[in-house]
């Protein structure tokens, strides 16, 4: 059984007098060439001294492979603000671990993380969450890469006024659950310039997600840019207020997405601007889903509640790689409200593209093909 490492270093106290840059080969120890050594203790050493310390303080991985173990980084920390800088690489376990996530930052106010390389080993079993940032703010994520994480590869959550600029995120397509970046339960998150290439969705927004601006993204291979799955369980916090634009789309199997599940749930999704978006090769450019029933268990032949309104997809232009091009399938028992379209030019190789449109209610403007099916 591998260990988790937790550590609160909020009372942890240095004299003004000390340094306030800590690296992690501080201790001792020559910077690895293969990574086989195991440098967690030396993380949470590093993370103590800088989260106990009085003033802004940096830990420093050097260049290098380090092998750290799952650790939670936690907080609140008597500095106030951390730098961690990743000059090299973080490679985790290579085997399965029954840990949810691998690297943990959790209850931290003021925090900036830059370069380097997350490198989550998961060609075997994915089904560990990367990097978390856990209920924190003023969280900068700053030029990161991470690749084959063993689930989602950045995962934000409960935390407040994040920005993401410059990532770097893959594995191979097909591997499941491998979403570049998850948010949820989340207000103020920000993702800028990105390039993400998935198993699964490049980014998702999950339920209690607000005020969440995307912006600049390069998308593919993976399975869009997601708001959902919704409606999992029937006691279930919205979605609201999410722009995406100027996103790039390139073989993915969906472009801009709404998912939630067919059966009963309090949910909403509301005020969405999607807008700006080249789709290239792309299976389902535009698509609304609510019919979502994964291996048909507990909700065949049922309605979906999740209250969807004030959706907007606007100047959309490329390909489609399937005759329908753009699908709003909206739940029976609550129709869409205010689903408009605008400036919407999408192509296909083959006959088509067409529209599909079932219980929704909107509208649109400008040219729209393929034709539109609002009223």
């Amino acid at each position: 059984m591998i260990t988790s490492l937790i550590l609160t270093a909020g009372f942890f106290h240095l004299s003004s007098s000390e340094l306030t840059t800590y690296s992690i080969t501080d201790s001792g120890g020559a910077v690895p060439e293969g990574g086989s050594a195991d440098w967690t203790g030396q993380l949470v050493d590093a993370w103590t001294k800088a989260c106990g310390s009085n003033a802004p303080a940096t830990v420093v991985v050097p260049a290098g492979t380090f092998f750290v173990r799952h650790v939670v980084l936690v907080g609140p920390c008597r500095s106030s603000h951390i730098s961690v800088n990743i000059a090299g690489t973080i490679v985790s376990p290579a085997t399965y671990t029954s840990e949810e996530h691998w690297i943990v930052f959790m209850n931290v106010s003021g925090l900036t993380i830059s370069g380097g390389v997350f490198d989550g080993r998961g060609q075997a079993i994915w089904n560990c969450k990367s990097l978390a940032i856990m209920n924190s703010n003023n969280v900068r994520l700053n030029s990161v890469s991470l690749v084959n994480s063993e689930m989602f590869h950045i995962l934000i959550y409960g935390s407040m006024d994040v920005l993401v600029t410059g990532a770097r995120i893959s594995a191979p397509d097909g591997s499941p659950n491998t979403d570049g970046i998850h948010i949820q339960e989340s207000n103020g998150v920000t993702v800028l310039g990105s390039n993400i290439a998935t198993g699964d969705d490049c980014i998702s927004i999950g339920p209690g997600s607000t005020n969440v601006w995307i912006e600049s993204i390069k998308c593919g291979p993976g399975h869009g840019i997601s708001i959902g799955s919704l409606g999992s369980e029937k006691v279930q916090n919205g979605v609201r207020n999410v722009t995406a634009k100027h996103v790039e789309f390139v073989g993915t199997d969906n472009g801009f997405r709404i998912k939630t599940w067919a059966k009963p749930s309090d949910g909403f999704v509301d005020h969405v601007l999607f807008q700006n978006a080249t789709m290239n090769n792309v299976k389902n450019p535009i698509i609304i889903d609510q019919r979502y029933c994964p291996r048909k268990n507990n909700c065949p032949n049922q309605s979906s509640g999740i209250q969807i309104s004030d959706v907007v997809f606007r100047d959309v232009e490329g390909t489609s790689a399937t005759e329908v091009a753009v699908e709003l399938y909206c739940s029976s028992s609550k129709p869409c409200r205010d689903v408009w379209l605008m400036n919407i030019n999408l192509r296909s190789a083959g006959v088509g593209p067409t529209m599909s449109c079932s219980n929704v209610n909107g509208g649109s403007h400008g040219v729209i093909s393929p034709p539109c099916c609002l009223a």
